[in-house]
């Protein structure tokens, strides 16, 4: 790696994550100092030189204890412009987790294509490329953008955790709803190639009006199987819970969930508690902090995915592929 050319910058919110990738591309974390002023705002600034260096700053998008979503982004973008009148030579933001990807329609009138916005504010202050994971709408997402959008897969990661669980078992690989049956068929073939056998693939019937979610029928044979849910993220969990329940009414012998990220808002630990669900999945993007300890001990596995970072921070730094770096063994 040109060592030299490379600059790596984690904010204070997203520190720990960021050392973790830095640890695996061997470097050290650049230094910066971010302080707060009276009223709520505040400045951040490298400490050290950035000119003509290829910059990549760590910030996971998610509210926590300290900072909402909207100050997280704040704080971001002000980083990233400092950074382009600093003179780098290009500036990555490296988001695990993007906020407002779930906003990329207007499914009422006059509703905003926040997704697009959140690209525009980014594009404004002079980024040249985003690289996050497993964002809700793929397509949506590279749209919004009008620099380089890259998109990481947590698929093989996870694929990679349930392959050695289900080695012996007749699994089913079941989409919670329809809108996410491409993701799941997707997340089947991987699995099929793991286990070298092709589980079996269903969906579960969701309608959303007004806030309130319907629809009970399971498009799928559950009876005796371990049926893995996979969708992109875990909210509240409501719908994952309302496809373990439907497979456990069907007579499923285990139920387990796999999804990029887990953000576990309000009321997720009753789902996560609740005896339909065997154990749950996720990449580390957003830390299970809103979970009780001992809950996340017994039923949650986060899975790493910081070393994905950084491959490919070294590959977008060395002009290697990422199209390679996301590719499944076949």
């Amino acid at each position: 790696m040109a060592e030299h050319g490379l600059c790596l910058f984690a904010l204070e919110a997203s520190r720990a994550y960021g050392e973790r990738i830095a640890a695996h591309l061997g470097v050290g974390l650049a230094p910066h100092e971010e302080r707060e002023f009276e009223d709520g705002e505040h400045k951040a600034r490298p400490l050290a030189s950035v000119r003509d260096r290829d910059v990549y700053v760590v910030q996971s998008l998610y509210a926590d204890a300290t900072h909402s979503v909207n100050d997280k982004l704040c704080r971001l973008l002000f980083f990233l412009g400092a950074l382009r009148d600093a003179s780098a030579a290009r500036v990555t933001a490296v988001l695990p987790y993007l906020c407002y990807a779930r906003k990329d329609r207007r499914s009422k009138p006059r509703d905003p294509l926040t997704t697009r916005y959140v690209a525009a504010l980014l594009e404004a202050v002079g980024i040249d490329r985003v690289l996050t994971l497993d964002v809700h709408n793929l397509a949506a997402y590279q749209n919004a953008f009008r620099c380089v959008a890259e998109h990481l897969e947590a698929r093989p990661l996870l694929v990679a955790h349930y392959a050695a669980r289900l080695r012996d078992d007749d699994v089913l690989v079941l989409s919670p709803d329809e809108g996410g049956i491409k993701r799941a068929d997707a997340f089947r073939e991987a699995l099929a190639r793991a286990l070298r056998r092709p589980p079996a693939f269903g969906f579960m019937e969701k309608r959303r009006s007004g806030g309130v979610v319907s629809g009970e029928t399971l498009f799928a044979e559950a009876r005796g199987r371990s049926v893995l849910i996979v969708d992109d993220l875990i909210g509240t969990g409501t719908t994952a819970q309302r496809a373990a329940r439907a497979a456990r009414a069907q007579g499923a012998a285990h139920v387990y969930v796999a999804a990029a990220h887990g953000l576990f808002l309000a009321g997720a630990g009753a789902v996560l508690a609740d005896d339909a669900l065997d154990r749950v999945a996720v990449c580390d993007t957003v830390p299970p902090f809103r979970l009780d300890p001992a809950l996340a001990a017994r039923k949650l596995d986060v899975v790493d995915a910081s070393g994905l970072f950084a491959e490919a921070i070294r590959r977008m730094h060395e002009g290697g592929s990422l199209v390679e770096l996301q590719a499944e063994p076949g």
